[in-house]
Order: C-alpha cells, then structure tokens, then sequence
C-alpha cells in the first residue's frame, strides 16, 4: 500500500525505521515581504510585479531553506506567493469574480469570491511554484493544493445548481494542475479539505471529488488528504474509501482526545499525524512531542506514519514556527532510534494482499 513513501527516505538516513516528517503548508511570512505587498498595492510607490516577484522568490528561497535547517525530510516554500487558500486559487480559475473582504474569525478576513459562471481551467497555478522550490531546495517538495469541496463551499454560488456540482467541475481542474504538476515532477500532492470537518455530512461528496482528483494520477505520486478542527467521527471509516494514499489530521489541539475514533475499525491508510499545535505560540519540548509521536504508532506502524504540524503554521512567530519543526525532527528520529532498539512496542503491519 505505502510503496510511494520510501522514495522520500533520505540517502544515508541514521536509522533502520523512518518516521517521514513535514509540515502542512502555510508558514510564518518574513515581515519585509508584508510590506513588499504593501508598496505593490500602494498606487504611489514605485513597486511594480518585477519587483514584488524578486520578493517573493527570495522569501521562498529563504523559507525552504529553513525547512531544510530544520530537518524535515519533506519541503514547501511556506506558501510565500500565497495570500489566503481559497482567494489564491479562485484568483486562477475562470468563473470566480471577487465582492470584497469577509470576517472569518479574529481580526482575519478572506476576500470571499463568487461563483458567476462555470469554472474552467486556463493557466497553471502552481507550477511555476513547484519547479522554482524544487529548483533550490535539496529535499523532496510537497504541493498544497485547496482542494475542490472547501473551493465550492467557501464561495458565493451564483452559477450552479447546487454546490456538489461546482465541486464536481472544481475537482476536475485540479485534476489537470496535478497532471501538470506531475510532468514537472512532482511526487507528492496534499489536497487541503477544512471545510470536511465542520460540514461532515458531505463526506460521500469529497470522496466523489477525491476519485475524479486521482484518475489518471501515476501510483508514484503520493496523494494526502488535510483535515483540521472537527467531528472525526463522523467522517469515520467512511475516508477510508478515499482514494488517497495519506490522511493528515489534526489531533494535537484537542490533546489527542479523538485518537481512539481512528482505532475501530482499523486505521487502513498511511496517517500523518499533527504532534506540535498550531494554534499555540510556544515550542513544544522534544520530550512533549516524542509522546504525541507514539500516540500516532497507537493507530499505524512505523512504517505508515508522517510526523508534521496539525494544521499550517503562518499565524505563529517564525521563531516559534522554526522552534516547533527543528524539535518535530528531533522528537522523530530520537522515537526511530527507540524502534530500532526495540524499546517501543508497536503494532504489526497487515500483510500485504
């Protein structure tokens, strides 16, 4: 089931089990970048797109590269071209038009778009993204992509009958980036769906989705599923039928309390597990986080389990940010270690059909 994975084991890696780490997207934005947006958007200031392009290649060289400090196994550029997962895309797609910011929670807003006509796929969106971070970074790169239910379902649908089917078309054009993606040489893409958590009972539509996502798609390509922040049980087992190789889950923030949802019936899949909280400005220790590592080994051998954070971390200090991803590699290959000597019993891996 797992024969994607191994590709992203590092050559010469200290141990005999690997533990795959990452991080989920989104990562704290160098503050000169805030203001590099600030003077492209200010009509006075002479800061044009060249401008504001240099900026961001440089930030994405710059946080890739602190990736790479801190040890993660696999990469992203912190989503530094990115403003927010629904606008960035619907900014790409044929059919969205924008009405203005909308509150979401705190002092935060989206400009939330509308839906006006059928959806269709003109340019890459991130392409150009993926080939540049892959360009400087030694380390495998990981694709976020918002994935088509939450694209549908935080948008004004002016133009569909009814959201499944906008959803439907969406996962379509994602279909087509990843394609695109893959030829470029992308091996592992993560669809990022947090409106499946607060709107469960739609599950057997993103699983719809999901399946027009994968066709076509090489078995070499390693497809994960991001969820964050709701009712698990209730989607529970019935993701498992998903055609994804990966389920990333946020359990940190709720102390691990839904981890028992995953146990019965049995976990199937590879699971990502968050073990450092997003929503939390302090850096777990490396003891805190060899404990959340091995409530993951509770659900999946070793051998199905990726280490990263619960959910993306861009609202956080970057200092705690990087606090939090170099002690997640830490925690991990110290928890490998423990496997190799035998002091961690973990549950055996199914036989292969």
């Amino acid at each position: 089931m797992s024969s994607n994975r191994e590709q992203f084991r590092p050559d010469g890696h200290d141990n005999d089990h690997f533990l795959l780490t990452t991080v989920v997207g989104s990562y704290p934005k160098p503050k000169w970048l805030d203001r590099a947006n600030d003077l492209h958007e200010d009509p006075d200031a002479d800061f044009g797109d060249e401008e504001l392009a240099e900026a961001e290649d440089d930030a994405a060289r710059l946080i890739t590269e602190e990736h790479e400090r801190a040890g993660l196994d696999v990469v992203v550029d912190g989503e530094m071209r990115r403003n927010e997962m629904v606008e960035f895309f619907a900014d790409r797609i044929e059919g969205y038009e924008f009405n203005g910011p909308v509150k979401v929670w705190g002092h935060n807003y989206f400009d939330k778009p509308s839906v006006v006509s059928d959806v269709s796929y003109d340019e890459s969106w991130l392409v150009d993204e993926y080939e540049f971070t892959a360009g400087v970074a030694d380390s495998p790169v990981k694709v976020p992509i918002t994935g088509p239910y939450t694209l549908a379902s935080w948008s004004f649908n002016e133009a569909y009958d009814g959201d499944d089917e906008l959803a439907y078309d969406l996962a379509d054009l994602v279909n087509e980036e990843i394609e695109k993606l893959v030829d470029a040489g992308a091996r592992y893409i993560q669809i990022d769906e947090p409106a499946l958590a607060t709107t469960p009972d739609d599950h057997a539509i993103v699983g719809e989705c999901l399946e027009r996502i994968a066709a076509g798609i090489p078995d070499d390509v390693r497809i994960g599923l991001h969820v964050c922040y709701g009712d698990y049980s209730r989607i529970y087992p019935e993701i498992l039928e998903f055609p994804v190789d990966e389920f990333d889950l946020e359990l940190a923030n709720g102390d691990y309390e839904q981890l028992d949802v995953f146990t019965d019936p049995e976990f199937s899949k590879d699971l990502a597990l968050g073990v450092v909280d997003a929503h939390v400005a302090e850096v777990e220790s490396v003891e805190e986080i060899e404990r959340n590592i091995r409530k993951g080994l509770e659900v999946v051998p070793p051998e199905r389990l990726t280490v990263s954070p619960d959910c993306g971390v861009k609202l956080l200090p970057r200092e705690v940010a990087y606090g939090k991803m170099a002690n997640l590699v830490e925690a991990a290959r110290n928890v490998e270690a423990d496997l190799d000597d035998g002091s961690i019993d973990v549950p055996a891996a199914p036989a292969d059909d």
